[in-house]
């Protein structure tokens, strides 16, 4: 007989802001692979006796693909355990949970979504802004930084690889935005946000010692080099969030807000 894959949302980091539900499923699971992302504090609340598996693949660095890691999930479904694959953020936002379902429905493994508070939510709480507010963003849009990785594709066609972003009444939220601010505001620019659109970078939402900086398109690439998880907010709404940066920078940003 079967078992059962639950592809569970470990949340942004703080051992918190983990469902009820997840937490009981952590503590009925036979099996976990979890990502690098998930905190050791999460991973402490799994059963004693669960096997508990790594399948990260941070920063470019996989010690696993991911059709080994749907291969795992299957083999210990067949053998009648439950195995949590657990993810950072919600498995649903940039997880990969759609290739995961696909092969477990392939193999006729059950599986269940359990979701999860995802990193633009706890990015936005850390530098308590809205992502959406009536008077200044009607649309939130989430985008990877992943998609703009090809510099010479996305360069030498002049264009972006994001859709038109023109709109200013729209917020963006960019996961796994890279180190390389100068390329990312070309990206934002190709893609028609304006030069003086406030922006966010975010590190370490919700581990009680987040960085923040406030910056606009045009002075992103001035910006700290933080370490990752880190997101990057951008539109008016970023420009709340004032106490985050310099002086200079404070100003700037401020006027775009008159």
């Amino acid at each position: 007989m079967n078992g059962k894959v639950y592809l569970v949302g470990a949340g942004p980091g703080d051992p918190e802001l983990l469902t009820v539900k997840a937490y009981r499923i952590l503590r009925e699971a036979d099996v976990v692979l979890h990502d690098d992302l998930v905190s050791p504090a999460i991973l402490e609340f799994a059963s004693p006796a669960a096997q508990m598996v790594n399948v990260g693949k941070r920063c470019g660095k996989r010690n696993i693909t991911q059709q080994e890691i749907n291969s795992r999930m299957v083999e210990y479904a067949r053998a009648g355990l439950v195995v949590v694959r657990l993810k950072g953020g919600d498995p649903l936002v940039f997880g990969r949970a759609g290739e995961e379902m696909e092969a477990l429905r392939e193999a006729e493994v059950e599986c269940e979504i359990v979701p999860g508070v995802t990193a633009a939510f706890a990015a936005a709480a850390a530098a308590g802004i809205p992502l959406t507010d009536r008077r200044l963003a009607s649309s939130l849009v989430f985008l990877t930084g992943h998609l703009a990785a090809d510099k010479n594709c996305s360069h030498h066609q002049g264009h972006s690889r994001w859709p038109s972003l023109d709109s200013p009444e729209a917020t963006l939220v960019i996961y796994m935005p890279g180190s390389d601010y100068a390329f990312m505001a070309s990206e934002l620019h190709a893609a028609g946000v304006a030069a003086e659109t406030p922006c966010l970078v975010v590190s370490d939402a919700s581990s009680g010692h987040e960085e923040i900086h406030l910056a606009t398109v045009e002075t992103l690439p001035e910006s700290p080099q933080f370490g990752s998880p880190k997101l990057l907010i951008v539109g008016a709404v970023a420009g709340l969030a004032r106490s985050f940066a310099g002086d200079s920078h404070a100003e700037a940003v401020a006027a775009t807000m008159r």
